[in-house]
């Protein structure tokens, strides 16, 4: 099959300049218009934007019923023939895959596979973390739910970075408003894995040695054999997370916000059951914007969407359609755009609760092609390098540290009424805060409001933290989606997906070819660009004369991610994957 169903692409002439980058950004006209208010209740996204934000409703216990369900966006006009699951690892894609068998939708795929991953991934995802997603059909309004963890009704962050976990109530509210089969179903592959357990593989071995594992999973038992920790091969059976599964499964999501899991839960620093019972799943329309041939749907505010949508604007206007990928002036095109949405990240997103983050001007084609990016000085001189505060906040790790946030883990699903699922599911770094209850991990990501400093993203009772994850949707010319993407890689998500989709959305390079290709980020503070290849003579050649030092970070740190990814032809009605090898994600197609 073709890799895409669109026309050819036509490029009027630009001027590129190459170089390093610099502070001179000029946000022009980035500051007039205000955002349009984003809806606490899905129930009113059809009716008309009003000219002021109403104030948000209170929030409901998780066992009240909700007033305004939500709708799922109604199947494609045209059937497909195929449907697909990608996901970080092969158990999980198979969850996913016996659901859609058994004549689940893709919303249903997304939650088994969530759960399953929460057992198999227990380093980067689970109950006791948070995540989002996005859902999109060719009719409808497309769906945006926020279950990412929140500060608890004191306001105060405990040192462990704890906050109120929402996977579990994400889960419930996706089932709730949008299930069809049986809660219990959904959950029974995830507690069938725990019980009878799973192969330890690679990259789960390697994360419980390395960095923070070895203190995680410390007197953890089922991670540990006589004081060491399991090998790969061995057997990872996880007696108590099978029965928190199984308690969930008979009483319901509520029972983890104020039944008996809520009891246990309240033990951990920082959780008490008032901020359980208040726990409140978002439901919002995801951000959009114009890119190449296609709108991007993208995870709004507190979630980095809108800066993805930036990123991949600046660098379409800036020429990266007619660049070679992995060559240094492609790297520095797409580093400079960056730049440019990292400040973005670190000085405008927050939780649109709280703060108005002005998601119309951040996303605005028109205002980023204007956006002039100076790439004159080197980066030893003072004036380079915008993003100064994201590299103070993650330096370079040193020599035989892999960095700590390269985390999360994304499951894109489509069923064959044309239904598409992006889903990003957290502990924020690997192992989150490395304590456990009910066999799950607790998440750190109210660690977060440290690492983003700015005012528009301070810790308050109910606030949720700028984050990094971003599940994404790309549509065609007539509203559908094509393309249901996201990637683990902690502070790297943001290039990955803009490296991916510039070439996938602009280049017309094959899906696989796309997540197969060089990935990079700038650490300006460091003057480093940092690699997950080495790259070939002519190319280091060039971006040394540029000013930068490299250095490439092992396969086995994981710091680059792995992209899921699903792809739909409607002329075929045929559905590809791409598989990442940097991980085991791995993805499946159902005739």
């Amino acid at each position: 099959m073709q890799p895409k169903n669109r026309p050819p692409h036509t490029h009027a002439p630009r001027h590129h300049q190459s170089g390093p980058p610099s502070t001179r950004r000029a946000m022009v006209a980035r500051r007039a218009a205000q955002t349009t208010a984003l809806l606490a209740t899905f129930g009113l996204l059809a009716a008309c934007a009003t000219e002021e934000e109403p104030p948000p409703p209170p929030p409901p216990a998780p066992s009240e019923e909700l007033q305004e369900p939500t709708s799922t966006p109604e199947p494609v006009e045209d059937t497909l023939t195929q449907q697909g699951v990608s996901a970080g690892h092969p158990l999980a894609v198979e969850a996913g895959e016996q659901v859609l068998t058994d004549g689940g939708n893709s919303i249903d795929a997304a939650i088994a596979a969530a759960f399953a991953m929460s057992v198999v991934e227990p380093f980067a995802s689970g109950l006791g973390g948070g995540g989002s997603v996005v859902i999109a059909g060719q009719n409808g309004e497309p769906l945006f739910y926020d279950y990412r963890e929140m500060v608890g009704v004191d306001g105060e962050i405990p040192e462990t970075g704890i906050g109120a976990p929402g996977f579990v109530a994400g889960m419930g509210r996706l089932h709730q408003e949008h299930g069809s089969l049986e809660w219990d179903r959904l959950i029974q592959p995830a507690q069938q894995l725990a019980s009878e357990g799973f192969e330890v593989y690679d990259f789960l071995a390697s994360r419980m040695t390395e960095d923070l594992g070895p203190e995680a999973i410390d007197g953890v038992e089922p991670f540990e054999v006589d004081g060491e920790p399991l090998a790969s091969g061995e057997q990872l059976v996880q007696t108590e997370l099978a029965s928190t599964l199984e308690t969930l499964a008979a009483e319901g999501w509520e029972s983890f916000y104020t039944g008996s899991l809520a009891e246990q839960l309240t033990q951990v620093e920082g959780i008490d059951a008032e901020t359980l019972a208040d726990y409140e799943v978002t439901a919002s329309e995801p951000v959009s914007g114009e890119f190449g041939d296609y709108e991007v749907l993208a995870a709004a505010p507190a979630l980095p969407g809108p800066a993805l949508v930036q990123l991949l604007q600046i660098a379409e206007s800036q020429g990266i359609a007619e660049l070679e990928p992995g060559s240094a002036e492609y790297i520095q095109t797409l580093s400079e755009a960056w730049l440019v949405a990292e400040e973005t990240v670190l000085t405008e997103i927050g939780d649109p609760a709280f703060v108005e983050v002005p998601v119309e001007e951040i996303t605005d084609a028109e205002s980023n092609a204007a956006i002039e990016i100076s790439t004159q000085s080197a980066p030893q001189d003072p004036d380079a390098g915008s993003a100064q505060g994201s590299a103070e906040q993650q330096p370079a790790p040193a020599e035989g540290d892999a960095p700590r946030d390269a985390n999360t883990t994304h499951i894109s699903v489509i069923d064959d009424e044309g239904i598409m699922v992006s889903m990003t599911n957290t502990l924020t770094n690997f192992w989150g805060a490395g304590e456990v209850s009910g066999g799950f991990f607790l998440n750190n990501q109210l660690s977060r409001f440290e690492a983003v400093d700015s005012p528009a993203n301070r810790p308050e009772a109910g606030r949720k933290s700028v984050t990094w994850s971003m599940p994404t949707i790309v549509l065609d010319d007539e509203q559908r989606p094509v393309l249901g993407i996201g990637t683990p890689g902690g502070h790297q998500i943001l290039n990955i997906m803009g490296t991916v989709l510039t070439q996938w959305g602009l280049q017309d390079a094959p899906l696989q070819e796309a997540v197969d290709g060089l990935r990079f980020r700038l650490i300006a503070e460091d003057e480093l660009l940092v690699l997950d290849d080495e790259p070939d003579d002519e190319t280091r050649e060039a971006l040394e004369d540029l000013g930068w030092e490299l250095q490439v970070w092992p396969d086995e740190w994981g710091g680059f991610g792995s992209v899921q990814a699903l792809e739909v032809d409607y002329e075929t009605g045929e559905v590809t994957g791409a598989d990442d090898d940097r991980r085991v994600g791995s993805h499946t197609v159902i005739d």
